[in-house]
C-alpha cells in the first residue's frame, strides 16, 4: 500500500496548533542585539589571531604525553562528576573536554564558564533530560528503520534542547539590567542561537506518535485511520459470534465455562472432544495436550478472522509506512540533530566548568597576552602572577570527592567552601600543617626561564606541575583553586619531562631518556610554549651535566614564551647573574624542624640540605661527619656555610617581624571592638535609664500597693483577735503583729542606693572583686577585676572591660541594712508594752549572725529563671545580686527541667564573693534556692 507524503502530512481541515518557532521572533530584540555583538566580537578577536597549522605528529604526541605527566586525565575526572549529560560525562571521564587551539578560543570557554556561574546562582540547571540521539540518527542514516521509541527520543531531545535555549533566554530577562543583563549571558546564548531546533520534524512526531502511551495515532495518515476503523468493527462481529457460540456450547454441557481464545493467531471456542458435534462444520485449530478439549473455530467465524488476518497485515505495513518515513525526515535532518547535540554538549560542559568552579571556590584567570607579535599588557607587571594556587588533585581530599559532592543535587558551594577548605596554617616554625599547601606563582615580564632550586620533597616538582594544570585549565576554560585575580599566558603547547624515562627495551638509561624527551621537546616548541623539565641534566656526570644543562637553557631562552626546570645544580642558579631572562626561585626548608615548608621563595636558590635530611633519616653520624669533611675540601672558603646562615638569620627575623605585626594587628582589633562596644553602650544609656526609672517607679506602686494591703490584713486580724485575749494572750499577740509587720517592710524595702560622703571617697579603696559605683558608666554597678599600684582599675560592666581612674570609682552604701533597722525601731515605739522583750529578740538574733530578717518570698526579692539559656540566666542572676543591698535575701526560681540552668546557678553562688551562703531546695519549694546576701 503506498503512502504519499501529502498523505503523511496533516490532513487538510485538521492542522495541528504549531507554535512559533524560537529564537526567530521580532519581540526579542535585546537577545539577538546581545548575541550579534557577541559574535562581532568574538569574530574580530579571531580574525587577529595567528592561524595555526595542523601540528606535526611528534607535537601531538609530546603534548599526549604531557597531559598525562600532569595527571589532565584526573582532572578530567573531577569535572566528570559535575557533567548532567551523558555526552558530557563521556567527553570528561575520556579527557576530551575542549581546550583553546587560540587565544580567542579559550576566552570564549572562559567567558562562557563565567556566564554558567551567573546563570547558576539564579537556579540549578539540570540538562539530564536532553539524551544523546546520534545512534539513532546514525541508523535512520543508514536505511534502518527506527522503533518508536526511538523516535520519540528524537523528539524529546530536540524538545529538552529548546527549551534549554528558552530557559537561558528568560533568566537573563528576569536579570534585568536590559542590554548589559543580556550581554553578560551572551556567551551561553549565542551557543544554541543559530541553531536549528527541526520544529517542523517535531510537529510530525507529535502528530503521528503518542509518545507517552508508544503509539500510532490514527490520525497519522487517513489509510490508517480506516483500517482501524474497519478493523474495530470486524473485531466487534467476530467477539459477538464467538460469545454466542461459546454460550451454546456451555449451555449443552460442551464446557465447563464459555472460553473464547487465539489458537495459530485466530480466535475460536474451546469444546469438549466427547462434545465436538455440536460444531460439526467448524474448524480445529489445536488441541490441548490431555486431548480432551479442543480449539475449534466455528464456520460463521473464518472470513470474519480472514477479513481480522487481512486488516491486521494492512495496519502493521501502513504503520511501517509511517515510521519509514519518520525515520527519513529524521536521517534527513541528522546534520541539523548532531549540530544541537554539539551544542548541548558544549552548554553541558560549561555548567559543569561552573560547578567545578564552585566546588573548589576557584576564580578566574586572565590570559595575558606578550607574544611575539609585539603586543603586550601594559597594565600587568607580571608575566605570570596567581596567588594562593593549590594542585587541584592534592585539593581534593579537602573538599570531598566530587562524585559525592555532585550527588548532592546543589550546585551552591560557595556557602562551605571556606569551612572545609582551611588556608594553609602555620605553627611557630613555619611548617605548614595541613595539605596542600598554596604557592604563589610570580614570574615578572621579560623572564624566559626559572631555575627552582632546593631539597628532595621540598615540593619543586610538585609547584612545577601545578604551573603546567593551571596553564592547561585556562586553556579549557575552568577556573583556578588560587586567590586574587590570576594572571598567566596562554601557550599554544605544554611541554614536560617530568619522571625517569629509563627503558629497557630501548635501550635507554635514565639519563638518555631524559635527553631523548628534551631533544624532541626543542624540535617541537615554538615562540608561544611552555616548557617544564624536571632535575635537568641530572643522571650523569655532574660537570658535564652542568654544561649541558646551561647550554640548553640558553638555547631555550630565545625560541620560546617560558621555560621553568627545577635542578640540584647550584652553578645553574648563577645564570641570573649574566642574564636577567634568567630568573631563580627556592623551596624554602626549616632548619630547625629539617622539613620542607612547600613554599616559594621567588628570587632566592635554596640549598639541597642533603645531609641534613640524610641525618634526620637516622643515618649513622660517622656517614654524615665524614660527608661534610668532603664538602668541606669542595667549599674551602665556606661562602655557603656563611650564605646559609645569613640566609637563616633573615627568615628568623621576618618571622618574628611577621608574628609582632599579627599581634599588633590582633590587639588593634581587639581595642577597637572594644570601643565599639563602649561607644554604644554610652550611646544607649540615656534611653536605658529613662526606661529604668519608669519601670522602678511602676514597680515601686504596686510594691506600696501590697505593703498596704498585707500590714491592712495584719491589722484587721488583730483587732479580731484582741476582743477575745486574754492579757498573757494579748502579749503574744502583739509581738506576732509585730514581727509580721516587721517582716513585711524589710521585704518590701525599695533598696536605694546611697552613696558616702566625698570624705568616705578619699578613703576608699576598692579590692578584687568588689561592686562598686562607675562615675563614667552613669554610676552603674560593675565589679572590680584588677587593682594596680597606679591611680586606675580594672573594672567589668556587663561583657565590657574598662580601665577607669580610682576616682571615679564609688563605694556602694549599706542602705538596705539601716531602713530595716530603723522601721523595727518605729515598730518598738508603738508597742511600749513590748518593747524591752522586742529590743533583747533583736539584739539576739544579731548576736547569733542572723541579721537578713524573716524569709519571705515577695516579686521584689525573687529572680525567675524558668525559661531562659544558661547564659541568659546567669547574667540575669549575676544583675540581681550586684543590685541587692547589704544582709539581703534572694529566692531564685531556676525550676527542675534538665537541670543545665540548676547547676549553674548553684556555680554562680558558690564562687560569687557577695553571697554569704545558699539554701538549696526544700521538698516543700521544689525548683528555688535561696541566696543569702552579705
Amino acid at each position: 500500500m503506498e503512502l504519499t507524503t501529502a498523505r503523511f502530512l496533516c490532513p487538510v481541515g485538521k492542522p495541528p496548533n504549531l507554535p512559533f518557532p524560537p529564537y526567530s521572533s521580532p519581540a526579542r530584540p535585546a537577545v539577538a542585539l546581545a548575541v550579534a555583538a557577541a559574535a562581532a566580537a568574538s569574530a574580530a578577536s579571531s580574525s587577529d589571531d595567528s592561524h595555526h597549522p595542523r601540528r606535526p605528529s611528534l607535537a601531538q604526541a609530546l603534548q599526549s604525553e604531557t597531559l598525562k605527566t600532569l595527571e589532565w586525565s584526573s582532572v578530567c575526572r573531577q569535572l566528570s562528576s559535575f557533567a548532567s549529560t551523558s555526552m558530557g560525562l563521556a567527553a570528561a571521564r575520556d579527557a576530551e573536554v575542549p581546550i583553546g587551539e587560540t587565544p580567542a578560543a579559550s576566552r570564549r570557554l572562559l567567558d562562557q564558564t563565567a556566564a554558567a556561574v551567573l546563570a547558576a546562582e539564579s537556579r540549578r540547571w539540570d540538562l539530564s533530560g536532553i539524551e544523546d540521539v546520534s545512534a539513532v540518527v546514525e541508523s535512520a542514516r543508514k536505511g534502518e528503520l527506527l522503533t518508536i521509541g526511538e523516535i520519540c527520543a528524537v523528539r524529546r531531545m530536540l524538545s529538552a534542547a529548546r527549551k534549554v535555549g528558552e530557559e537561558l533566554e528568560a533568566t537573563a530577562a528576569a536579570a534585568g539590567g536590559g542590554r548589559d543583563s543580556f550581554g553578560r549571558y551572551a556567551p551561553l546564548l549565542k551557543i544554541l542561537y543559530d541553531c536549528d531546533f527541526c520544529t517542523d520534524l517535531q510537529r510530525k512526531i507529535e502528530y503521528c506518535i503518542d509518545c507517552n502511551l508508544s503509539i500510532i495515532l490514527d490520525r497519522a495518515s487517513e489509510d490508517l485511520e480506516i483500517i482501524r476503523s474497519e478493523r474495530k468493527s470486524n473485531m466487534e462481529k467476530l467477539d459477538s459470534l464467538l460469545k454466542e457460540v461459546s454460550a451454546h456450547v456451555f449451555r449443552a454441557g460442551g464446557i465447563d465455562k464459555p472460553l473464547i481464545t487465539t489458537r495459530r493467531s485466530r480466535l475460536c471456542v474451546g469444546i469438549r472432544a466427547s462434545h465436538r458435534y455440536l460444531l460439526s462444520d467448524g474448524v480445529v485449530l489445536s488441541v490441548s495436550s490431555s486431548g480432551a478439549t479442543y480449539f475449534m473455530e466455528p464456520k460463521e467465524a473464518v472470513e470474519l478472522n480472514n477479513m481480522e488476518v487481512r486488516l491486521s497485515n494492512a495496519e502493521r505495513e501502513e504503520e511501517i509506512a509511517i515510521l519509514s518515513l519518520l525515520t527519513s525526515e529524521i536521517a534527513d535532518a541528522g546534520i541539523q540533530i548532531k549540530h544541537i547535540l554539539d551544542r548541548v554538549l558544549e552548554i553541558d560542559l560549561a555548567f559543569a566548568r561552573a560547578s567545578y568552579a564552585q566546588w573548589i571556590d576557584g576564580v578566574c584567570p586572565t590570559l595575558s597576552s606578550d607574544h611575539s607579535d609585539g603586543s603586550c599588557d601594559a597594565e600587568a607587571v607580571r608575566l605570570v602572577d596567581i596567588e594562593n594556587i593549590r594542585h587541584p588533585l592534592l585539593l581534593e581530599p579537602s573538599l570531598g570527592h566530587p562524585t559525592d559532592v555532585a550527588a548532592s543535587n546543589s550546585m551552591d558551594f560557595a556557602n562551605v567552601n571556606n569551612s572545609r577548605r582551611g588556608l594553609s596554617s602555620r605553627d611557630n616554625s613555619g611548617v605548614s600543617s595541613d595539605f596542600p599547601v598554596p604557592v604563589d606563582m610570580k614570574i615578572e615580564r621579560g623572564t624566559k626561564v626559572v631555575v627552582i632550586s632546593g631539597p628532595n620533597t621540598g615540593g619543586k616538582t610538585a609547584s612545577m606541575k601545578t604551573l603546567g594544570l593551571a596553564a592547561l585549565m585556562s586553556k579549557a576554560g575552568m577556573y583556578l583553586p588560587a586567590k586574587g585575580s590570576p594572571r598567566i599566558p596562554w601557550f599554544d603547547l605544554i611541554l614536560a619531562d617530568i619522571g625517569d624515562h629509563q627503558s629497557l627495551e630501548q635501550n635507554l638509561s635514565t639519563f638518555s631518556g631524559h635527553i631523548s624527551r628534551i631533544c624532541k621537546i626543542l624540535d617541537v616548541a615554538s615562540a608561544e610554549s611552555l616548557v617544564l623539565i624536571d632535575e635537568i641534566g641530572s643522571g650523569t656526570d655532574p660537570s658535564e651535566g652542568v654544561a649541558l644543562s646551561a647550554s640548553i637553557l640558553q638555547y631555550l631562552k630565545n625560541r620560546i614564551h617560558l621555560a621553568v626546570v627545577t635542578t640540584h645544580y647550584a652553578d645553574l642558579t648563577l645564570l641570573k647573574k649574566k642574564d636577567a631572562q634568567f630568573e631563580n626561585a627556592a623551596m624554602e626548608f626549616s632548619l630547625q624542624t629539617l622539613e620542607p615548608t612547600y613554599r616559594i621563595l621567588w628570587g632566592s636558590t635554596g640549598d639541597s640540605n642533603a645531609l641534613n635530611i640524610a641525618k634526620s633519616i637516622g643515618f649513622d653520624g660517622e656517614i654524615i661527619e665524614r660527608a661534610k669533611q668532603w664538602v668541606e675540601r669542595l667549599r674551602p672558603e665556606r661562602q655557603q656555610e656563611r650564605k646559609g646562615l645569613l640566609y637563616q638569620s633573615l627568615l628568623e627575623e621576618r618571622d618574628r617581624l611577621k608574628a609582632q605585626a599579627e599581634k599588633a594587628a590582633s590587639l588593634h582589633v581587639e581595642v577597637m571592638n572594644l570601643y565599639q562596644e563602649i561607644l554604644h553602650e554610652a550611646e544607649d544609656i540615656d534611653n536605658r535609664l529613662k526606661a529604668l526609672m519608669a519601670k522602678e517607679m511602676h514597680h515601686a506602686q504596686e510594691e506600696r500597693k501590697a505593703t498596704e494591703m498585707q500590714i491592712q490584713a495584719v491589722v484587721e486580724e488583730f483587732e479580731n483577735n484582741l476582743e477575745d485575749a486574754s492579757p498573757d494572750q494579748l502579749n503574744s499577740l502583739v509581738r506576732k503583729c509585730e514581727s509580721l509587720i516587721a517582716s513585711i517592710l524589710e521585704a518590701h524595702q525599695p533598696g536605694e542606693l546611697d552613696f558616702p560622703d566625698r570624705s568616705d571617697d578619699a578613703l576608699f579603696v576598692p579590692q578584687y572583686g568588689e561592686q562598686v559605683h562607675v562615675k563614667g558608666l552613669g554610676n552603674k554597678l560593675a565589679t572590680v577585676e584588677e587593682t594596680g599600684d597606679d591611680d586606675t582599675v580594672l573594672v567589668q560592666f556587663g561583657k565590657v572591660r574598662v580601665r577607669v581612674n580610682k576616682n571615679d570609682v564609688r563605694a556602694v552604701a549599706n542602705s538596705r541594712r539601716s531602713r530595716a533597722s530603723s522601721s523595727i525601731s518605729q515598730l518598738r515605739r508603738k508597742s511600749e508594752n513590748n518593747n524591752e522583750e522586742l529590743q533583747n529578740q533583736v539584739e539576739g538574733n544579731k548576736d547569733e549572725g542572723s541579721l537578713y530578717g524573716p524569709l519571705l518570698q515577695t516579686s521584689k526579692n525573687t529572680v525567675d529563671l524558668r525559661g531562659m539559656r544558661v547564659e541568659e540566666a546567669a547574667l540575669e542572676l549575676d544583675m540581681a545580686i550586684s543590685s541587692r543591698g547589704s544582709y539581703s535575701v534572694i529566692f531564685i526560681i531556676h525550676g527542675m527541667g534538665t537541670g543545665a540552668v540548676k547547676e549553674r546557678v548553684l556555680e554562680i553562688l558558690k564562687n560569687h564573693p557577695r553571697v554569704a551562703k545558699y539554701e538549696q531546695e526544700s521538698p516543700l519549694n521544689y525548683g528555688c534556692t535561696v541566696a543569702y546576701i552579705n
